[in-house]
């Protein structure tokens, strides 16, 4: 059991820890990528649209909801834009034409790697602004943690 002045800490290091995940998601957000911010596809699409990159191979309407962790009607909204934009095809299967199978385009493709290439841009000028040592706990920090937020 942790005593109360360790407590007291802890609570205070989450709260500035709050703050700042605040602030840098909205930067990332904002500022890791040009093609984000010009409106071209929200980061929410980007994410749909690095999910069907990375795994390659067509989804479902509810598959895809439960990746991204949103409704079925959210996902479709998602998939609606990114369908008009051309970056994501819909399919309907041979043995159920009811069933919508979703896959990424080569426009999309071309598009997840531009965006990824950017972000990783931008990740390096940050990383500059420290020194190699703090790099590398700055990653190693965040492999520990990754495991948590993904499985949130």
């Amino acid at each position: 059991m942790q005593n109360k002045s360790t407590e007291t800490n802890l609570r205070a290091g989450a709260e500035k820890l709050t703050d700042i995940f605040t602030q840098l998601q909205r930067g990332f957000v904002l500022h890791l990528s040009k093609e984000l911010t010009r409106g071209q596809v929200s980061f929410a699409q980007y994410l749909l649209l690095s999910i069907l990159d990375q795994i390659a191979e067509p989804l479902t309407m509810t598959k895809i909801a439960e990746r991204m962790r949103h409704t079925t009607a959210a996902a479709t909204g998602l998939v609606d834009r990114l369908e008009k934009l051309g970056y994501i095809r819909r399919n309907s299967t041979p043995e159920d034409r009811r069933k919508v199978l979703v896959v990424i385009t080569a426009k999309g493709k071309e598009l997840v790697k531009f965006v990824r290439e950017d972000m990783i841009g931008s990740v390096t000028g940050l990383m500059q602004q420290l020194t190699p040592a703090e790099q590398n706990s700055w990653v190693s920090i965040y492999e520990k943690i990754f495991p948590f937020c993904k499985d949130k």
